[in-house]
């Protein structure tokens, strides 16, 4: 038989070991070995047993066969699928990560867990014998084997769960009946399912589509017929009816015989888009999100393998489902940063969807009411074809916006959270009892320094974002540097009153029961949702109406339809537009609208009031009058002049180490090398100090580049990856990110 050799991963993050290391396979495994199979080898000098993947098999080595290693078995696990490797390799090059850190991220679940068990006694001996060994037991008093032969008499089959909790019986006794053939042990196995059994309702039908969701729809599958799959932003206002269009083309696609992935950014909005896809599809559907066990991880990886469910539904890691045919892709409320990863290998979704789309021969569809500039760009440049619904399901209109202007809620008097017009508005609803909606924009939270009097938010003079305070009472600006020493007073009013903003959801709720008394009020934070569960327990309490008051972060606005909810309040509407973060205004504008389109999605009218300090920013404005094409127009200007994303393309180096001298060695050595490459119109920031220089004793700097072509940052990754393998770079820890969501 022909030697075989296996070219294995090794299941250490680390650049040192990041390369494919030449295995020879016994002769016993040959047959049975494949691409993607979880495997042990001896590694090192010890021979020390690792876990690895085999990303190849080959018939010639390397190098000397007798310098070769024998793999010493296979491992059961969750098989890599040849595409997912290819999967895996792209995105080590696209975003600078080992490859063990990019196929620990496309493997969804790491390991085999044993199958869920369900144990049943199944009585085996007539009743006539059952009843004399009844009697001898009594006579030998033997409560608990009597306990036990007093149910088979009466039942056939006996939960082994029950005999244990509830007659109280113990192992042994158990045991013993089943030794006397009394009774039989059944042991059946079963998928957990973090969904409750719902079958498809009976007779279930959507509303006919509107004009608008059936040109989508039609859109899309008529390139299908062309055998065409391509990528589409679909821009609904909020109430048009996205998700009747996905229901759509997800039917169509599970015809074809072909799998759906459903992407939403919170785990909390889980609830309602499951209920209605169940009615829709049955237990064809299922979850994939970070609040499941192991067990329902895995099961639900085995359930997609092996064709059970058809439709997955969850945040960026459901993107991995091990589907064999991937369709249709569907990513909502695409404009979300939650679907960009904060950890390596730090990817965006969006583009690895559009990866694992091409891979499988799928379509990619974008939906929001609120697109992120980036996919709005290329809908403009025509990667994306724009798809567009302008009107609501209901046929209401959008709700009525007020803007009140607390500088002079402040001069009036008022001092309260709520402004007058709030007030009265909410004095209003609970008196008709309707619903009403409290968001609390907490992004950006106390990171920035305001004046309660004019509005101004403190910025750099060179940046025009906001400077971040430090502990130190330094402010700073996390894009080129510049530092000042805290200041006392306004510099445009020179009041007294700058600060930054101290409410949370319990001060609200507080707030709200001192000002309007007591009344059923919910409230959806982090620490309200850490449970298990918590989420659906919220909502679908909010939903039956068994409270009238939802209090919340912006886990609250996202995505949610409550018929019943007239009324939103947004409070501090502008404190995200202080965050340190070239996307303030955009995000301020998104979390604004799609707050705003929570009121009046039934068949009452909806008002919404904006509480702000700088009612007059143009992204305030815009979210007002639900404008996006005016707001993306400004916006686009401002990143063109600033030099930003989508316009121009950012990558940041992130170093990290404990000493100190050696980081900013390895951080100007990577700055010689970025400047000898004499790369033209790239911009080089840096290096420089993190916007948190140290955390727990861990040092970390910072090298920021700007180009308009990303190929170009992607081939400095590569040089600066040289050094990275270099000897007197250990110790030091390199990270890259491309266009990053937050500062570093």
């Amino acid at each position: 038989m022909e030697n075989k050799y296996a070219r294995v991963i090794i299941d250490i993050s680390h650049e040192k070991v990041d390369r494919p290391f030449c295995y020879r396979v016994p002769e016993l495994l040959q047959k049975e070995i494949k691409v993607g199979d979880k495997v042990v080898v001896p590694f090192g000098q010890g021979n020390t047993r690792r876990n690895g993947y085999v990303i190849e098999l080959i018939s010639e080595p390397d190098f000397e066969p007798s310098r070769i290693k024998e793999l010493f078995k296979l491992k059961e696990g969750i098989q890599v699928e040849g595409k997912m490797i290819c999967l895996a390799a792209w995105m080590k090059e696209q975003y600078g990560c080992t490859m063990i850190q990019a196929l620990q991220t496309v493997l969804p679940a790491k390991a085999k867990i044993r199958a869920k068990e369900y144990k049943t006694l199944i009585r085996k001996a007539d009743t006539e014998v059952i009843k004399d060994a009844l009697e001898v037991c009594e006579k030998k008093k033997q409560p608990a084997k009597a306990r036990a032969l007093r149910e088979f008499l009466e039942h056939e089959s006996i939960p082994y769960s029950l005999l244990i909790q509830k007659l109280h019986l113990s192992s042994s006794t158990i045991q013993s009946l089943i030794k006397s053939g009394y009774v039989e042990l059944v042991i059946d196995t079963a998928y957990r399912n973090p969904l409750k059994e719902i079958k498809q309702t009976e007779g279930y039908e959507e509303p006919p589509l509107s004009l608008e969701q059936q040109q989508a729809v039609d859109i899309i599958k008529n390139d299908w017929s062309g055998e065409c799959r391509g990528k589409y932003l679909l821009h609904g206002i909020t109430g048009s009816g996205k998700t009747r269009v996905y229901l759509e083309l997800i039917e169509e696609v599970i015809a074809r015989k072909e799998s759906a992935i459903m992407l939403i950014p919170e785990i909390s909005l889980t609830f309602q888009t499951v209920m209605r896809f169940q009615k829709r599809f049955g237990n064809r559907v299922s979850i994939l999100n970070s609040a499941l066990s192991a067990g329902e991880r895995y099961d639900q990886c085995e359930r997609a393998k092996k064709g059970e469910i058809d439709i997955i539904i969850g945040p960026r890691s459901a993107l991995f489902t091990p589907f064999e045919k991937v369709g249709l892709i569907i990513i909502d409320e695409e404009h979300e940063s939650s679907y960009k990863s904060e950890s390596m290998p730090k990817y965006h979704a969006r583009e690895v969807a559009e990866k694992i789309a091409l891979i499988h021969g799928a379509t990619l569809v974008l939906g929001s009411a609120t697109p992120s500039v980036d996919s709005y760009y290329k809908a403009e440049q025509k990667e994306y074809r724009l798809l567009q619904l302008t009107k609501r399901l209901t046929g209401g209109q959008l709700p009525t916006v007020y803007v009140e202007d607390l500088r002079k809620e402040l001069k009036k008097g008022n001092r309260s959270i709520f402004s007058e017009r709030l007030q009265e508005l909410i004095r209003d609803r609970l008196g008709k009892k309707e619903q009403i909606m409290l968001f609390l924009n907490r992004r950006g939270y106390s990171s920035f320094l305001s004046c309660r009097s004019c509005g101004e938010i403190i910025k750099c003079p060179h940046c025009d974002v906001s400077l971040t305070m430090h502990r130190n009472k330094e402010m700073v600006c996390h894009y080129c540097g510049y530092k000042v020493k805290e200041i006392k007073k306004c510099p445009h009013c020179n009041s007294p009153y700058i600060s930054g903003f101290k409410a949370g959801t319990q001060k609200i709720e507080e707030e709200f029961i001192k000002t309007f008394g007591k009344t059923e009020i919910l409230r959806m934070d982090k620490d309200t949702t850490g449970k298990k569960d918590s989420y659906d327990e919220i909502l679908s309490r909010f939903m039956e109406e068994k409270a009238q008051v939802l209090i919340g972060t912006q886990m609250i606005v996202k995505g949610h339809d409550f018929p019943k909810v007239t009324l939103v309040g947004i409070l501090a509407a502008d404190i995200s537009l202080g965050a340190n973060d070239f996307r303030a205004g955009e995000r301020t504008f998104q979390l604004l609208t799609q707050a705003a389109g929570r009121a009046g999605r039934g068949r009452l009218p909806g008002e919404v009031v904006i509480q702000s300090y700088q009612p007059e920013h143009y992204s305030i404005g815009w979210a007002a009058g639900q404008d996006y094409n005016s707001f993306y127009q400004e916006e686009i200007l401002y990143r063109k002049l600033g030099g930003y994303p989508p316009v121009i393309q950012l990558m940041t180096v992130q170093l990290f180490g404990e000493n100190k001298e050696l980081l900013e060695g390895i951080s100007n050595k990577m700055a010689k090398k970025i400047k000898s490459l004499r790369e033209e119109k790239l911009v080089l920031l840096g290096p420089s100090d993190a916007s948190i220089g140290r955390i727990n004793d861990i040092y970390r700097m910072r090298i920021i580049l700007k180009h308009e072509k990303k190929e170009i940052l992607r081939k400095i990754k590569e040089q600066l990856e040289t050094i990275v393998s270099e000897g007197d770079s250990m110790g030091v820890l390199v990270q890259f990110d491309f266009n990053p969501m937050s500062s570093f």
